[in-house]
């Protein structure tokens, strides 16, 4: 079951054509603007990779990484995780499922007035 994607000649318009059955006859038409007249694109991929790999690409916790590290939500709590581990320690529960929903884009209540404060504010 392909997706094809075409550039309208008319109105500059991207579109994704799902074809039923890769064999099947094809008029493809702009659903914005009616026309015909479309461009055959090159579609956008993606490639997934593992967890480890993701780590291995970022660099270890504390050591020196990329300014890109904390930009990925994928390594929030790295290097708790790291410290507890190479101390033997268990990783509270809480904590586990508080970096979790981190990851996912869902800050902790007590960070979630960070997320509105201006970068140049300061503490007083």
């Amino acid at each position: 079951m392909p997706i094809y994607e075409y550039t309208c000649g008319t109105c500059q318009k991207r579109v994704s054509i799902f074809l039923r059955m890769a064999a099947a006859a094809m008029d493809p038409r702009c659903p914005m603007c009616g026309n015909s007249g479309l461009t055959r694109v090159i579609s956008n991929f993606a490639i997934h990779k593992s967890i480890s790999t993701i780590h291995e690409e970022s660099g270890t916790p504390g050591a020196a990484i990329s300014q890109d590290y904390y930009k990925d939500p994928r390594n929030i709590g790295r290097s708790l995780e790291k410290r507890l581990r190479d101390s033997n320690i268990e990783m509270p529960p809480e904590i586990e499922r508080s970096i979790a929903e981190a990851r996912e884009g869902n800050l902790p209540g007590s960070l979630k007035d960070l997320d509105s404060a201006a970068a140049d504010s300061a503490y007083h």
